[in-house]
């Protein structure tokens, strides 16, 4: 036990509220620190703390999630920090350490309902507004904190023995190994500084070429490539080598059989095949997949979905069943004195609460909902809070499959829609506000759940916990939603492009914009895909007609760029024409395209004359494959204008894996994402199985658990490589890519795939030795419940 003494904060006035009363199973478990002791808890440093490990966290999981669809639970690394960084300054009490985990925790959360919902508007051809991002955010964690509250009795005291929790008490475990003088934070903080130089080294400054590829030549359409990051690599160690294998097998068939069946068969076409408007042997490797396989894999992502969350429905029946229960339980108020360790915030502050947003929803103009989908709303959330808190007892927060729920919630939204002939341009938008707050909310709950249940096993206060939960749920909201519109705005491209039909007059709006030729444009939006213009933004002349399309930087599909030649150069010989396109002033070019020789380097360009004149610069986006399936499901369903026939292939192809045995949610991932996402990851569950083979090998535990050496590497690596990221991201954002290109000064030697392998590799190897060594600074068990275990394909899941 501690031996701390008792201390009074300033945080207790606010435990004067009536309590909940406390269950008699309650004494049945003794915490770590028990009811009598009171030591610090909810002070200012923890939360201060806490919010800004919280908003880096955050952001480091927005940019996960929108690159690969995947989160992972930042519980762990944000309790190892806490003890390091605290203990720099003065040692903490647990309880301190508690509350940093706790309100941190809330921001990767949010992050995982934001990012996997709000691109969603954006490839409709709505706009993200940065108002709608912050409150869907904000609200739907607030109402996932308060429906936990009555819930955290039933399901984390009186199912105590049941629901394991095991990320919250994997979590418990650090945080008592750290009170009694063990922690492993330097081995994140050397993750986060390793993965953050390495991606800084690779990009911005391009001393080795993170992005290998190679396309066969005699084997029309394949290519294989990895983009060699250390946060693709630290996701694949956590996910584990079976999840990171079946990606891969998605990837191979994507790129090396569905890409080169699609180019071989298009080769002799002479007209365009629907939905691409270019001919197919004109179509790159990346450019067949943007106009085709997405298609198919967003059906087979689809089939997943439903495939898991098929499964889950007995669990998920059963919890609903069990939280209407402990909810009944959880509102009896009591005067009576309970033990600190049985205060939650008073019922009343739910219920309020929970009124107060729901006048909220229906009332904020930047949401634009109706009393209807407002009500839909907290019923989805309470039932989907209740579903993911019992559900992460029983597997996780990683592995709870939220997206899964939100594909259920935007499935009957739909529906109750179109059955009350509600199908017009506004109401698909309502549809995903609604599939939205509540995908966060349900996130939310989950994680809320697990962390109550860490501070049930050290002796935390629940009240406490909970305020720190709204509090990271206020701070990260804010910083989540700039996060999100900043990299969509540093990877967005304006191209030129050319449509018979002008922009309907309703689509354009007062809003103007200035465009790479210099003069100003007024932008539209085209959300409906019923017409001859595809749904998006642009920019249109004074008659409405087209002058240019924006990209988004999340989920956009223009490959390249124009990028303007310092001077004309001549063509060189063996340069194969690939068709026409308009340049950035408007005016149409040649493009051909160039491996080597002469004065051009190996690449893409228009060309006027015999001289080229402007590069295809390829651009980094963010592929959001969640966001990319919802928006597929609301156009399917409201406006059933899709190529379903490629849908169906993605179905049948899901329907075929999970007859075979294997999992088709990962798998699916995996045919959605570019081959180059699943590389690495596929690197990282490689290492993982060699590092489980070794430790097995050495009598040591069968499977790595949350906190071994080489799973906190990895947080590290995912961190640092994430906020490095977003570095770029600021570099590209603000035009200074030349001026931080180091690579290009250097030679050829930098830009050749043996400089990114050799490099990687290094990581790699890294990543192996720290995962083999001994585990001699963590472990031992915390509050009675098994410590840790294997997340084997939970990123994926959820």
């Amino acid at each position: 036990m501690s031996s701390a003494a008792p201390e009074s904060t300033s945080a207790e006035v606010l435990d004067r509220a009536p309590v909940s009363e406390a269950p008699p199973s309650h004494a049945e478990h003794e915490p770590y620190i028990p009811a009598s002791q009171s030591p610090r808890e909810l002070t200012l440093r923890a939360i201060v703390l806490g919010a800004v490990l919280g908003v880096i966290f955050a952001a480091s999981s927005v940019y996960l999630a929108l690159k690969v669809g995947l989160t992972v639970s930042a519980s762990i690394p944000i309790a190892v920090l806490s003890i390091t960084i605290f203990r720099a300054f003065g040692r903490a009490t647990i309880l301190e350490n508690n509350i940093v985990q706790t309100t941190g925790s809330a921001g990767e959360s949010l992050a995982a309902g934001i990012a996997f919902t709000m691109p969603a508007f954006l490839l409709m051809g709505y706009a993200m507004e940065g108002m709608k991002v912050v409150a869907i955010a904000l609200l739907g964690g607030l109402l996932g904190v308060l429906m936990m509250i009555p819930l955290r009795h039933g399901l984390i005291v009186e199912e105590h023995k049941n629901l394991t929790y095991p990320e919250g008490t994997a979590c418990a475990d650090v945080l008592i190994v750290g009170e009694t003088g063990g922690t492993n934070a330097k081995t994140v903080l050397g993750g986060f500084g390793l993965g953050f130089v390495y991606k800084l080294l690779g990009d911005p400054a391009k001393l080795f070429q993170m992005n290998p590829d190679y396309r066969f030549s005699s084997f029309r359409g394949a290519s294989f490539g990895g983009e060699l990051t250390p946060e693709m690599l630290g996701v694949g160690y956590i996910i584990g080598p079976r999840t990171a294998s079946t990606m891969m097998a998605g990837g191979v068939l994507a790129y090396l059989i569905l890409i080169p069946l699609i180019a071989f068969f298009g080769e002799g076409l002479g007209t365009p095949i629907f939905p691409a408007t270019t001919l197919i042997r004109e179509m790159t490797p990346n450019e067949i997949r943007s106009r085709y396989v997405l298609y198919i894999g967003a059906g087979a992502v689809a089939t997943g979905g439903f495939v898991s969350l098929g499964r889950a429905m007995p669990t998920i029946l059963k919890a609903f069943k069990s939280g209407i229960r402990n909810f009944r339980v959880g509102g009896k108020a009591s005067t009576a004195s309970v033990p600190r360790t049985a205060q939650d915030l008073p019922f009343s502050v739910v219920i309020y609460g929970s009124l107060g947003l729901l006048g909220l929803i229906w009332l904020a103009p930047m949401l634009d909902i109706q009393l209807v989908p407002a009500i839909l709303i907290m019923l989805f959330g309470f039932f989907f809070v209740t579903v993911s808190s019992r559900i992460t007892g029983e597997i996780g927060s990683s592995s709870n499959p939220i997206s899964g729920m939100t594909v259920a919630t935007l499935l009957i939204t739909c529906l109750l829609f179109l059955a009350m002939g509600w199908v017009g341009v506004e109401h698909r938008a309502a549809a995903l506000t609604t599939a939205a707050i509540v995908c966060v909310a349900a996130s939310n709950g989950g994680t809320t759940s697990q962390d109550l249940k860490t501070g049930f096993l050290v002796g935390a206060t629940p009240r406490r916990q909970q305020i720190a939960l709204l509090v990271g749920v206020v701070t990260s909201a804010l910083f989540i939603g700039w996060t999100l519109l900043f990299l969509n705005k540093a990877y967005t491209t304006v191209v030129a492009e050319n449509y018979e039909a002008p922009l309907p007059p309703a689509a354009i709006t007062a809003e103007m914009m200035t465009a790479p030729d210099g003069q100003s444009y007024r932008v539209g939006y085209m959300a409906d895909s019923g017409g001859a213009v595809p749904q998006g933004k642009y920019l249109v002349d004074e008659g409405g007609k087209i002058a240019f399309v924006v990209d988004p930087g999340i989920g956009g599909r223009a490959p390249h760029v124009p990028e303007k030649l310092d001077a004309p150069r001549p063509v060189p010989v063996g340069a194969v024409a690939k068709g026409t396109q308009l340049g950035p002033d408007r005016q149409e070019y040649r493009v051909i395209e160039v491996e080597s020789g002469g004065s051009l380097e190996k690449g893409r360009y228009l060309v006027s004359g015999e001289e080229a004149v402007y590069k295809l610069r390829d651009v980094q986006k963010l592929d959001a494959p969640k966001a990319s399936l919802f928006a597929l499901i609301i156009d399917g369903i409201l406006t059933r204008k899709l190529p379903w026939s490629l849908v169906l292939i993605g179905v049948m192809l899901a329907v075929m894996m999970e007859l075979c045995g294997v999992a088709s949610l990962p798998f699916a991932v995996g045919v959605y994402l570019p081959l180059s996402t699943s590389v690495p990851i596929f690197v990282g569950g490689l290492v993982r199985w060699l590092v489980d083979r070794q430790r097995r090998a050495g009598k040591e535990a069968s499977a790595e658990e949350e906190f071994s050496p080489g799973t906190l590497l990895s947080s590290g690596y995912i961190a640092g490589g994430a906020i490095a990221g977003l570095v770029a991201a600021t570099v590209a954002g603000f035009g200074m890519e030349r001026q931080f290109d180091l690579g290009s000064r250097l030679g050829d030697i930098t830009s050749s795939n043996l400089s990114g392998i050799i490099a990687f590799g290094l990581i790699v190897v890294a990543l192996y030795m720290v995962g083999t060594k001994a585990q001699d600074a963590v472990g031992g068990g915390g509050g009675g419940a098994p410590g840790g275990t294997s997340p084997e394909g939970a990123a994926a899941t959820k």
